[in-house]
Protein backbone atom coordinates (compact mmCIF):
# COMPACT_ATOMS: atom_id res chain seq x y z
CA UNK A 1 0.00 0.00 0.00
CA UNK A 2 1.39 3.56 -1.22
CA UNK A 3 2.54 5.93 1.90
CA UNK A 4 0.41 8.70 0.91
CA UNK A 5 0.33 12.28 2.23
CA UNK A 6 -2.31 14.68 2.50
CA UNK A 7 0.27 17.49 4.06
CA UNK A 8 3.76 19.08 4.17
CA UNK A 9 5.70 17.77 7.21
CA UNK A 10 7.20 20.57 9.34
CA UNK A 11 10.49 20.18 10.88
CA UNK A 12 11.74 22.07 13.66
CA UNK A 13 15.44 22.81 13.11
CA UNK A 14 16.54 23.42 16.38
CA UNK A 15 15.97 19.67 17.23
CA UNK A 16 19.54 19.27 15.74
CA UNK A 17 20.55 21.27 18.72
CA UNK A 18 20.42 18.40 21.22
CA UNK A 19 21.65 15.23 21.30
CA UNK A 20 18.46 13.30 22.61
CA UNK A 21 16.08 14.89 20.06
CA UNK A 22 18.40 15.01 16.47
CA UNK A 23 17.23 11.34 15.96
CA UNK A 24 13.77 12.64 15.60
CA UNK A 25 14.72 15.54 13.05
CA UNK A 26 16.21 12.90 11.35
CA UNK A 27 13.28 10.36 11.72
CA UNK A 28 11.25 12.59 10.33
CA UNK A 29 13.34 14.00 7.53
CA UNK A 30 13.80 10.23 6.11
CA UNK A 31 9.82 10.22 6.14
CA UNK A 32 9.74 13.46 4.11
CA UNK A 33 12.57 12.42 1.71
CA UNK A 34 11.20 9.14 1.03
CA UNK A 35 7.21 9.66 1.09
CA UNK A 36 6.73 13.52 0.23
CA UNK A 37 9.45 15.11 -1.26
CA UNK A 38 8.47 18.07 0.41
CA UNK A 39 9.03 19.39 3.84
CA UNK A 40 8.56 22.86 5.64
CA UNK A 41 11.71 23.34 7.84
CA UNK A 42 10.92 25.54 10.76
CA UNK A 43 13.27 27.53 12.91
CA UNK A 44 16.21 27.80 10.12
CA UNK A 45 19.15 29.40 11.05
CA UNK A 46 18.68 32.73 9.15
CA UNK A 47 17.14 35.02 11.50
CA UNK A 48 13.12 36.61 11.09
CA UNK A 49 15.02 40.18 10.27
CA UNK A 50 17.17 39.01 7.53
CA UNK A 51 14.25 37.18 5.79
CA UNK A 52 11.89 40.35 6.47
CA UNK A 53 15.36 42.42 5.06
CA UNK A 54 15.19 40.89 1.58
CA UNK A 55 10.89 40.54 1.64
CA UNK A 56 11.02 44.49 2.31
CA UNK A 57 12.81 44.87 -1.37
CA UNK A 58 11.03 42.31 -3.32
CA UNK A 59 7.82 45.10 -4.05
CA UNK A 60 10.11 47.81 -4.61
CA UNK A 61 12.40 45.54 -7.23
CA UNK A 62 9.33 44.96 -9.32
CA UNK A 63 8.53 48.54 -9.10
CA UNK A 64 11.90 49.32 -10.97
CA UNK A 65 10.90 51.79 -14.18
CA UNK A 66 10.38 49.28 -17.34
CA UNK A 67 13.78 50.65 -18.64
CA UNK A 68 15.86 49.82 -15.67
CA UNK A 69 13.79 46.13 -16.10
CA UNK A 70 14.67 45.77 -19.33
CA UNK A 71 19.03 47.11 -19.07
CA UNK A 72 19.63 43.40 -16.96
CA UNK A 73 16.89 41.29 -19.20
CA UNK A 74 18.32 38.18 -19.12
CA UNK A 75 18.82 38.11 -22.89
CA UNK A 76 22.53 39.92 -22.00
CA UNK A 77 23.84 37.10 -20.36
CA UNK A 78 25.05 34.20 -21.54
CA UNK A 79 24.81 32.80 -17.71
CA UNK A 80 20.98 32.87 -18.24
CA UNK A 81 20.60 35.46 -15.44
CA UNK A 82 18.09 38.91 -15.03
CA UNK A 83 14.85 39.65 -15.77
CA UNK A 84 12.21 37.77 -17.29
CA UNK A 85 9.20 39.50 -18.62
CA UNK A 86 5.58 38.48 -17.52
CA UNK A 87 4.50 35.51 -19.34
CA UNK A 88 7.69 34.93 -21.53
CA UNK A 89 7.61 31.16 -20.30
CA UNK A 90 5.27 28.26 -21.18
CA UNK A 91 4.47 24.97 -19.37
CA UNK A 92 2.49 22.25 -21.06
CA UNK A 93 0.99 24.26 -23.61
CA UNK A 94 0.06 27.52 -21.03
CA UNK A 95 1.61 30.62 -20.26
CA UNK A 96 3.04 31.06 -17.01
CA UNK A 97 1.35 34.22 -15.49
CA UNK A 98 5.01 35.30 -13.48
CA UNK A 99 7.78 38.06 -14.04
CA UNK A 100 10.60 37.26 -12.32
CA UNK A 101 14.40 38.26 -11.93
CA UNK A 102 17.44 34.98 -11.91
CA UNK A 103 20.26 35.76 -9.62
CA UNK A 104 23.24 33.20 -8.34
CA UNK A 105 25.62 33.22 -5.93
CA UNK A 106 29.16 34.76 -6.64
CA UNK A 107 30.88 33.20 -9.20
CA UNK A 108 33.89 34.04 -11.82
CA UNK A 109 33.78 31.90 -15.08
CA UNK A 110 36.57 30.13 -16.53
CA UNK A 111 34.85 28.37 -19.67
CA UNK A 112 37.76 28.41 -22.70
CA UNK A 113 37.45 27.47 -25.95
CA UNK A 114 36.73 23.99 -26.78
CA UNK A 115 35.88 23.29 -23.21
CA UNK A 116 32.01 21.86 -22.63
CA UNK A 117 29.96 24.50 -23.55
CA UNK A 118 27.47 24.00 -20.61
CA UNK A 119 30.87 25.19 -18.46
CA UNK A 120 29.35 28.53 -19.85
CA UNK A 121 26.27 28.42 -17.75
CA UNK A 122 27.70 30.06 -14.95
CA UNK A 123 28.86 33.22 -14.03
CA UNK A 124 28.24 36.46 -12.80
CA UNK A 125 24.39 38.39 -12.33
CA UNK A 126 22.78 41.34 -13.35
CA UNK A 127 22.00 44.19 -10.73
CA UNK A 128 19.89 46.62 -11.26
CA UNK A 129 21.82 50.15 -10.44
CA UNK A 130 22.99 50.90 -6.56
CA UNK A 131 21.04 54.25 -6.44
CA UNK A 132 17.75 52.60 -7.79
CA UNK A 133 17.44 49.78 -4.83
CA UNK A 134 20.07 51.01 -2.49
CA UNK A 135 21.29 48.47 0.01
CA UNK A 136 19.40 45.34 -2.06
CA UNK A 137 22.58 43.83 -3.82
CA UNK A 138 24.48 43.31 -0.28
CA UNK A 139 21.05 42.23 1.72
CA UNK A 140 20.54 39.75 -1.28
CA UNK A 141 24.33 38.62 -1.47
CA UNK A 142 24.16 38.04 2.47
CA UNK A 143 20.69 36.33 2.30
CA UNK A 144 22.14 33.78 -0.41
CA UNK A 145 25.84 33.04 1.69
CA UNK A 146 23.42 32.13 4.67
CA UNK A 147 20.93 29.85 2.02
CA UNK A 148 24.34 28.49 0.33
CA UNK A 149 25.66 26.92 3.86
CA UNK A 150 22.28 25.70 4.88
CA UNK A 151 22.11 23.61 1.40
CA UNK A 152 25.63 21.72 2.39
CA UNK A 153 24.80 21.00 6.13
CA UNK A 154 21.27 20.19 4.94
CA UNK A 155 22.59 17.74 2.53
CA UNK A 156 24.68 16.60 5.55
CA UNK A 157 21.84 15.64 7.14
CA UNK A 158 20.04 13.81 4.28
CA UNK A 159 22.78 11.42 4.10
CA UNK A 160 22.32 10.82 7.95
CA UNK A 161 18.92 10.42 6.96
CA UNK A 162 19.17 7.75 4.09
CA UNK A 163 21.83 5.81 6.45
CA UNK A 164 24.91 7.30 4.83
CA UNK A 165 27.53 8.90 6.23
CA UNK A 166 27.45 12.77 6.89
CA UNK A 167 29.70 12.87 3.74
CA UNK A 168 28.22 10.27 1.81
CA UNK A 169 26.70 13.02 -0.93
CA UNK A 170 29.84 15.52 -0.89
CA UNK A 171 30.96 13.41 -4.26
CA UNK A 172 27.98 15.62 -6.10
CA UNK A 173 29.87 18.83 -5.35
CA UNK A 174 32.77 20.32 -6.79
CA UNK A 175 34.98 22.38 -4.64
CA UNK A 176 33.24 25.08 -2.81
CA UNK A 177 34.96 27.64 -5.34
CA UNK A 178 34.18 26.04 -8.39
CA UNK A 179 30.68 26.01 -7.45
CA UNK A 180 27.38 28.24 -7.89
CA UNK A 181 23.42 28.25 -7.03
CA UNK A 182 21.28 30.22 -8.65
CA UNK A 183 17.50 31.60 -7.06
CA UNK A 184 14.80 33.55 -8.53
CA UNK A 185 12.60 36.54 -6.68
CA UNK A 186 9.19 35.62 -8.66
CA UNK A 187 6.11 37.91 -8.86
CA UNK A 188 2.65 36.69 -9.31
CA UNK A 189 0.25 39.29 -10.41
CA UNK A 190 -3.50 38.39 -9.74
CA UNK A 191 -6.06 37.22 -11.81
CA UNK A 192 -7.43 41.23 -11.76
CA UNK A 193 -4.39 41.83 -14.11
CA UNK A 194 -3.52 38.05 -15.90
CA UNK A 195 -6.20 35.94 -17.78
CA UNK A 196 -5.23 32.15 -16.58
CA UNK A 197 -5.04 31.28 -12.95
CA UNK A 198 -1.71 29.16 -13.84
CA UNK A 199 0.96 31.01 -11.82
CA UNK A 200 3.76 28.63 -12.82
CA UNK A 201 2.52 24.94 -14.37
CA UNK A 202 3.69 21.44 -13.20
CA UNK A 203 7.00 20.59 -13.04
CA UNK A 204 9.64 19.06 -11.28
CA UNK A 205 13.16 21.31 -9.98
CA UNK A 206 16.15 20.05 -11.01
CA UNK A 207 19.86 20.15 -9.20
CA UNK A 208 19.46 18.79 -5.24
CA UNK A 209 17.53 20.68 -2.76
CA UNK A 210 15.92 23.77 -3.32
CA UNK A 211 15.03 26.82 -0.68
CA UNK A 212 11.77 28.39 -0.93
CA UNK A 213 11.01 31.44 0.91
CA UNK A 214 6.85 32.27 0.64
CA UNK A 215 7.89 36.04 0.58
CA UNK A 216 4.06 36.61 0.83
CA UNK A 217 0.88 35.44 2.78
CA UNK A 218 -0.74 34.24 -0.66
CA UNK A 219 -1.94 30.54 -1.11
CA UNK A 220 -1.07 29.15 -4.04
CA UNK A 221 2.10 26.81 -3.94
CA UNK A 222 0.57 23.02 -4.74
CA UNK A 223 2.32 19.74 -4.89
CA UNK A 224 1.30 16.15 -5.83
CA UNK A 225 0.83 13.25 -3.78
CA UNK A 226 1.47 9.50 -4.44
CA UNK A 227 -2.08 9.39 -5.96
CA UNK A 228 -2.01 12.62 -8.09
CA UNK A 229 -3.85 14.69 -6.14
CA UNK A 230 -3.03 18.28 -5.31
CA UNK A 231 -2.11 19.47 -1.96
CA UNK A 232 -1.72 22.78 -0.69
CA UNK A 233 1.40 24.32 0.52
CA UNK A 234 0.30 27.17 2.41
CA UNK A 235 2.93 29.73 3.48
CA UNK A 236 4.62 29.58 6.69
CA UNK A 237 6.35 33.14 7.93
CA UNK A 238 9.82 33.03 8.65
CA UNK A 239 10.44 29.15 7.10
CA UNK A 240 11.50 27.41 4.10
CA UNK A 241 10.02 24.55 2.45
CA UNK A 242 12.35 22.31 0.86
CA UNK A 243 11.96 20.21 -1.95
CA UNK A 244 14.00 17.11 -3.93
CA UNK A 245 15.48 17.58 -7.06
CA UNK A 246 15.36 15.69 -10.21
CA UNK A 247 19.18 15.09 -9.51
CA UNK A 248 18.90 14.26 -5.98
CA UNK A 249 16.05 11.76 -7.21
CA UNK A 250 18.17 10.15 -9.46
CA UNK A 251 21.76 10.38 -7.35
CA UNK A 252 19.77 8.05 -4.86
CA UNK A 253 18.41 5.91 -7.38
CA UNK A 254 14.62 7.23 -6.74
CA UNK A 255 14.97 6.94 -2.72
CA UNK A 256 14.39 10.48 -2.47
CA UNK A 257 11.46 11.49 -4.06
CA UNK A 258 11.44 14.51 -6.68
CA UNK A 259 7.63 15.92 -6.47
CA UNK A 260 5.27 17.23 -8.94
CA UNK A 261 4.08 21.32 -8.00
CA UNK A 262 2.90 24.38 -9.38
CA UNK A 263 1.90 27.96 -8.26
CA UNK A 264 -1.72 28.75 -8.73
CA UNK A 265 -2.37 32.68 -9.58
CA UNK A 266 -3.72 34.90 -6.88
CA UNK A 267 -7.44 35.78 -6.87
CA UNK A 268 -9.10 38.72 -8.05
CA UNK A 269 -9.04 41.48 -5.55
CA UNK A 270 -5.85 40.11 -3.69
CA UNK A 271 -2.28 41.20 -3.95
CA UNK A 272 0.55 40.03 -5.88
CA UNK A 273 2.10 36.43 -4.31
CA UNK A 274 6.06 36.62 -4.42
CA UNK A 275 8.61 33.93 -3.70
CA UNK A 276 12.23 33.30 -3.54
CA UNK A 277 13.47 29.88 -4.61
CA UNK A 278 17.17 28.73 -4.21
CA UNK A 279 18.16 26.13 -6.20
CA UNK A 280 21.18 23.83 -5.07
CA UNK A 281 23.42 22.46 -8.04
CA UNK A 282 25.55 19.99 -8.57
CA UNK A 283 29.30 19.97 -10.14
CA UNK A 284 28.75 20.22 -13.77
CA UNK A 285 30.52 17.24 -15.10
CA UNK A 286 28.79 15.05 -13.12
CA UNK A 287 27.03 11.83 -14.76
CA UNK A 288 24.95 10.56 -12.35
CA UNK A 289 24.20 7.45 -13.45
CA UNK A 290 28.08 6.44 -13.04
CA UNK A 291 27.73 7.61 -9.44
CA UNK A 292 25.93 5.03 -8.14
CA UNK A 293 25.41 5.80 -4.27
CA UNK A 294 24.72 2.02 -2.28
CA UNK A 295 22.12 2.34 0.24
CA UNK A 296 21.48 -0.19 3.45
CA UNK A 297 18.70 -2.97 2.15
CA UNK A 298 16.63 -1.69 4.87
CA UNK A 299 16.39 1.58 3.48
CA UNK A 300 16.01 0.54 0.38
CA UNK A 301 12.77 -1.26 1.48
CA UNK A 302 11.35 1.73 2.42
CA UNK A 303 11.16 2.36 -1.04
CA UNK A 304 9.52 -0.26 -1.98
CA UNK A 305 7.02 0.28 1.13
CA UNK A 306 6.05 3.69 -0.20
CA UNK A 307 4.32 1.53 -3.72
CA UNK A 308 4.19 2.81 -7.01
CA UNK A 309 3.50 6.09 -8.19
CA UNK A 310 0.59 7.47 -10.00
CA UNK A 311 1.68 9.65 -13.14
CA UNK A 312 2.08 12.67 -12.42
CA UNK A 313 1.79 15.96 -15.12
CA UNK A 314 5.28 16.80 -14.33
CA UNK A 315 8.04 15.16 -16.94
CA UNK A 316 10.57 17.72 -16.98
CA UNK A 317 14.31 17.07 -16.09
CA UNK A 318 14.57 13.61 -17.09
CA UNK A 319 17.89 13.28 -18.93
CA UNK A 320 20.07 12.92 -15.90
CA UNK A 321 20.21 9.14 -16.66
CA UNK A 322 22.28 9.97 -19.34
CA UNK A 323 24.09 13.49 -19.72
CA UNK A 324 26.11 15.43 -17.59
CA UNK A 325 24.50 17.47 -15.09
CA UNK A 326 25.73 20.41 -16.28
CA UNK A 327 24.83 19.74 -19.84
CA UNK A 328 21.04 18.91 -18.48
CA UNK A 329 20.87 22.46 -16.71
CA UNK A 330 21.93 24.19 -20.02
CA UNK A 331 18.96 22.11 -21.94
CA UNK A 332 16.44 23.43 -19.48
CA UNK A 333 17.61 27.09 -19.82
CA UNK A 334 18.04 26.34 -23.35
CA UNK A 335 14.36 25.70 -23.73
CA UNK A 336 12.75 27.92 -21.45
CA UNK A 337 14.41 30.95 -22.81
CA UNK A 338 15.04 30.99 -26.08
CA UNK A 339 16.05 34.42 -26.85
CA UNK A 340 18.89 33.81 -24.46
CA UNK A 341 19.99 30.78 -26.34
CA UNK A 342 19.40 32.24 -29.59
CA UNK A 343 22.08 34.84 -29.08
CA UNK A 344 24.25 33.15 -26.84
CA UNK A 345 24.42 29.10 -28.01
CA UNK A 346 23.15 29.44 -31.42
CA UNK A 347 24.12 25.71 -32.15
CA UNK A 348 21.68 24.47 -29.41
CA UNK A 349 18.88 26.90 -30.03
CA UNK A 350 18.79 25.67 -34.06
CA UNK A 351 18.94 22.01 -32.39
CA UNK A 352 15.66 22.47 -30.31
CA UNK A 353 14.03 25.07 -32.23
CA UNK A 354 15.03 24.46 -35.88
CA UNK A 355 11.83 26.91 -36.70
CA UNK A 356 13.39 29.80 -35.46
CA UNK A 357 12.57 31.89 -32.15
CA UNK A 358 9.15 30.94 -30.21
CA UNK A 359 6.42 33.43 -29.39
CA UNK A 360 7.45 31.38 -25.57
CA UNK A 361 10.15 29.34 -24.08
CA UNK A 362 8.78 25.71 -22.99
CA UNK A 363 10.54 23.23 -20.94
CA UNK A 364 8.10 20.48 -21.82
Amino acid sequence: MAANFASIPILNYSLLSSPSTRPTFLAQLQHALINVGFLYLAHPPVQPAEFDRLVAYIPQLFALPPAQKDAIHMANSEHFLGYSRLGAEMTKGAVDQREQFDFATPHENTWAEGSPEYLRLWGPSQWPPEDALPGFKETLLAYLAKVEKLSYEFIGLVAEALSLPPDGLNQFYDAPHLMQHRAKIVKYPTLDDVSSDQGVGPHYDAGFLTFLLQASDHPGLQVQNISGQWIDVPPIPHTFVINIGKALEAATQGLARATSHRVLTPAKGSTPRYSVPFFQNIGQNLRLAESVVQFPPEILKLKEQRGELAATDSVNFSEYDRLPSGLVALIGRVKSHPDVAERHYPDLFKQFFPQGLPAHGTAY
